[in-house]
């Protein structure tokens, strides 16, 4: 595989993006291609030994779309951003996946205007991974679109199928509507419109549809696949962020108030803590693919250290090899005449 990396995408770019870029080109059979400032990017990888050993390649462009910019616009008038330069790589067959940490709006418009949209398919969807007990569910938009529609949803459960079939190994995924209640008379408009239409998918056999989704069946892993609106799912998702960096913290201010016997039973406990700790530390997920699109895209948060790069790396690596995005391309050519249907009605 071969992974084409923003590297000017990214709070902390290109240090960051190129030092986990790096680490990830040494821990995984995959070859990287940095795209970006070819002198900043250079600067970075001379400060590190052995990296000519690597497969790391650079590929310059002079462009970056700044966070505060229009994403489409951006991409349509800079030709030669790091962003647009990466995904054109996957484009013309010379990398089999591109990763983003920049704009989110920048990435999404660059798949969609470079790498098309699927055949069929409405708007893509960004599936982030949360975590749970029996490991994750795929949450599904989590921030690529607003103002969503019930066949974007019904789209969006398909290809989380899908991908939740071929890189998680769930069988027959458990997919579930994001909901206030688990009556399907429940929720706003596009809950109850979106209901029916997913119990009929259910019912013809595209996908396992169990029911309604409440905000607290997603940590606990009662749910394979959670679909919703982009602004809910993104909502959610930094709430969820948010909350697990303040229990960790909580945990820890506690300890270090706590007396002497307190901290000799944390000293004993501190193993167990480090793996929840682990388990809910974002970076460990990296990054999150952008389905419905010809091409395999990884988008990362903002804030991703190098950590967080590698781990994003090897979910564009797991992406690649997993053949989910033929298997979504032909599985929605397979289901257009009951998609159209659907929609129409």
């Amino acid at each position: 595989m071969r992974i084409a990396v923003d590297a000017m995408g990214g709070d902390y770019a290109p240090k960051e993006i190129v030092l986990g870029a790096l680490r990830a080109a040494r821990q995984f059979d995959c070859e990287i291609v940095l795209v970006g400032d070819e002198k900043r990017i250079r600067h970075v990888l001379d400060g590190e030994r052995d990296w000519e050993k690597q497969k790391v390649t650079i590929r310059h462009a002079d462009e970056v779309v700044e966070m505060d910019e229009h994403p489409a616009d951006a991409v349509r008038q800079k030709k030669d951003s790091s962003v647009v330069v990466a995904t054109r790589l996957v484009k013309d067959g010379e990398c089999d996946a591109v990763l983003s940490a920049g704009s989110t709006g920048a990435a999404v418009a660059a798949a969609q205007l470079v790498l098309k949209r699927i055949k069929g398919i409405k708007r893509p969807s960004i599936a982030t991974p949360i975590p749970t007990p029996q490991g994750a569910t795929l949450m599904l938009d989590s921030g690529a679109n607003v103002d969503s529609k019930p066949i974007h949803l019904l789209q969006s459960a398909l290809m989380g199928s899908v991908y939740s079939e071929l890189v998680y190994g769930h069988k027959s995924p458990r997919v579930g509507l994001l909901n206030i209640g688990e009556e399907e008379t429940k929720g706003d408009e596009l809950a109850r419109e979106t209901y029916p239409l997913l119990t009929a998918l259910g019912e013809k056999q595209v996908i396992h549809f169990t029911g309604n989704a409440e905000g607290r069946d997603i940590p606990k892993g009662n749910f394979d696949v959670v679909v919703c609106d982009g602004f809910v799912g993104n909502a959610l998702l930094k709430f969820g962020e948010g909350l697990a960096k303040t229990i960790i913290q909580l945990v820890k201010d506690e300890l270090m108030r706590a007396g002497p016997f307190a901290k000799l039973g944390a000293l004993l406990v501190k193993p167990s803590l480090k793996k929840l700790a682990k388990k809910l530390d974002v970076t460990e997920y990296g990054g999150a693919p952008l389905l419905g699109v010809n091409g395999c895209v990884i988008i990362s948060h903002g804030s991703s250290n190098a950590k967080a790069i590698t781990n994003a790396i090897r979910v564009a690596n797991d992406f690649a090899k997993s053949k989910a995005l033929e298997r979504i391309q032909s599985t929605i050519i397979k289901e257009e005449m009951l998609l159209n249907d659907i929609d129409d009605n």
